[in-house]
């Protein structure tokens, strides 16, 4: 039976890596993962020495996941990891581990290894009705960027996005028209040294926000409708 471990990483915070993820990366000879040296990194940070790395991303081409799938024939076992946090939760990932549940079907466990989760992480200090919410990924660049905020207006369940430091303020500024009197907590950099949070309705998110740094990864909390 082949094994691919699914192991979550520290978004920020290396301390927040668990034992267990320390373990099976000690132990898997075989690492997939987004940018080898965001992994390295990590992995001479906690000195884990010695592993074959192999690059998985959204820009990935047929021969790479050959290559990925003749070294699972050859060792049987293989760790997913991402940049940061939780593999496949909108990441690339999710695909590969279609592909080789297509290919190995039976023959392969998918194994998860919980840890760290952006996603998770902002919900629980939001403060927001979280009993039901959806998780929209990343807001589009260009195309599909309208629907987004419509899908956002029309929404009534908590809703939680990624966006980067280039459009937070268009962000805002478009959440200011579709949803001006919904609740907005914005979590910049979790984690990390200059973990911050943003919190009101989209308009004073915005004022706080333009006398700020705009820098770093941000999480966009929406609560409820009323």
């Amino acid at each position: 039976m082949k094994k691919l471990f699914v192991v979550a990483l520290p978004i920020g915070n290396l301390k927040d890596i668990t034992q267990r993820a320390k373990e099976i990366l000690n132990t898997t000879h075989l690492i997939i993962c987004e940018d080898t040296r965001e992994t390295k990194k990590l992995l001479s940070a906690y000195q884990i020495k010695n592993k074959q790395l192999l690059s998985y991303h959204k820009f990935s081409k047929e021969r790479d996941f050959a290559r990925i799938l003749k070294e699972i024939e050859k060792q049987n076992e293989a760790v997913l990891v991402s940049d940061a946090g939780t593999p496949a939760i909108s990441d690339p990932g999710s695909f590969l581990i279609r592909l080789l549940l297509e290919k190995f079907k039976d023959e392969i466990q998918i194994i998860g290894v919980p840890g760290p989760s952006a996603v998770t992480l902002a919900l629980s200090i939001s403060g927001f009705d979280c009993d039901k919410f959806v998780f929209l990924g990343f807001a589009p660049h260009k195309k599909g960027r309208e629907s987004f905020f419509e899908e956002v207006k029309n929404e009534k369940r908590t809703i939680v996005f990624f966006e980067s430091k280039h459009r937070v303020i268009k962000t805002l500024e478009k959440l200011v028209d579709v949803i001006p009197k919904r609740e907005v907590m914005l979590a910049r950099e979790l984690t990390k040294a200059f973990e911050a949070t943003y919190r009101g309705f989209p308009k004073e998110v915005l004022e706080i926000l333009l006398n700020d740094k705009v820098l770093g990864e941000f999480v966009f909390v929406i609560n409820k409708t009323k």
